[in-house]
């Protein structure tokens, strides 16, 4: 976008077995899409109903020519040295730079089924043990020694080493204090599932931090047609909202149960709206309303110190057309409030 300052990132779309057909022409548009107007990378999700991220990031590459796969890292499936290799490959294979999500985990059925019964907090402990050591990896050439609860290497070192300038960015949840204390912990930016922009303030917990947003967008120039197409794409669902309901009491996400738990009624005068969360459409609550409207909003965000955007996956070409011009309108808001 045109802010330097602010980073955006679309979302790859997720892999349905009905669609396997078609997933490889979807994934290579959305890609060529997000960097055709403006964002910095992309997410590339990674659970056990999804194909291999790093398959997935290769092919998001070879359609593009600058976009960085933001690819989810779980550690109950890979040993950080083999993600810090999967990186170091990229970088010295293609010239590209990555970003990881760095996920603790929060579907508990996966974790089941793999046997990690580590309780929530824990499992940021081992994300900070799991991140540092990766980070220690790709940033120095010397061999490390580490000795954590979790992780213990001795002597280890990565051969070849990645390009300093291909530094990995690294993402982690921030919407648990768990989570916070290993974005604070491990350097990295601190992605929340936000609250309305207007239940922030400029100082909060996020102090010293580099900070960011997952949130979807639907603005239109006008308010009308924004709200017109936002129920036509995502509308009433009682099936969507009881699986929502029965999500809920599988997972331990801090952030599922905070969004659950907000009011905030039909759209009215609001630009905020969760009914794709709630029907079990999205992970991430949305932003609605004319161009001014929904830039003003992004404008708050930015003014309470969120920088990265990660947006839902889009729908069309057009879709990115109106948020990278809402983007745009919210850098000049925060410019001229300067």
């Amino acid at each position: 976008m045109s802010n330097p300052q602010i980073e955006v990132f679309s979302t790859c779309p997720q892999f349905r077995t009905e669609e396997a057909g078609h997933f490889l022409k979807r994934v290579a548009e959305v890609a060529r899409w997000s960097e055709a107007y403006g964002c910095k990378g992309i997410l590339v999700y990674s659970d056990n109903s999804q194909l291999d991220p790093w398959l997935v990031s290769q092919l998001i590459i070879a359609n593009t020519e600058a976009l960085c796969p933001l690819a989810a890292v779980q550690p109950a499936y890979m040993h950080p040295y083999s993600v810090a290799k999967m990186v170091s490959s990229f970088g010295i294979l293609y010239g590209r730079r990555l970003y990881l999500n760095m996920v603790a985990g929060g579907l508990k059925n996966d974790l089941a089924a793999l046997n990690d019964t580590t309780p929530h907090d824990k499992r940021y402990a081992r994300l900070s043990e799991y991140t540092t050591i990766i980070k220690q990896l790709l940033s120095t050439p010397a061999p490390m020694n580490f000795e954590g609860e979790f992780y213990r290497v001795n002597q280890l070192k990565m051969v070849p080493p990645l390009p300093p300038e291909l530094f990995p960015g690294i993402f982690v949840s921030g919407s648990s204090e768990a989570g916070l204390a290993s974005a604070r912990e491990t350097g990295a930016t601190a992605i929340e599932y936000p609250k309305p922009a207007a239940q922030y303030d400029a100082g909060s917990r996020r102090e010293g931090m580099t900070s960011g947003i997952r949130v979807g967008i639907i603005a239109r120039q006008n308010e009308a047609e924004a709200w017109q197409v936002a129920y036509d794409r995502f509308p009433e669902d009682r099936k969507g909202a009881l699986t929502h309901q029965l999500a809920m009491k599988t997972s331990d996400s801090v952030w599922h149960k905070t969004l659950s738990a907000l009011e905030t009624g039909s759209h009215g005068n609001n630009t905020y709206w969760l009914r794709p969360f709630e029907t079990y459409k999205s992970f991430c609550p949305y932003l609605v309303g004319s161009h001014d409207r929904v830039a003003e909003e992004l404008a708050n965000y930015i003014g309470t110190g969120h920088n990265t955007f990660i947006l839902d996956i889009p729908p069309t070409e057009e879709e990115l057309q109106h948020i990278r011009a809402v983007f745009d309108l919210a850098a000049k808001t925060r410019e001229f409030c300067r």
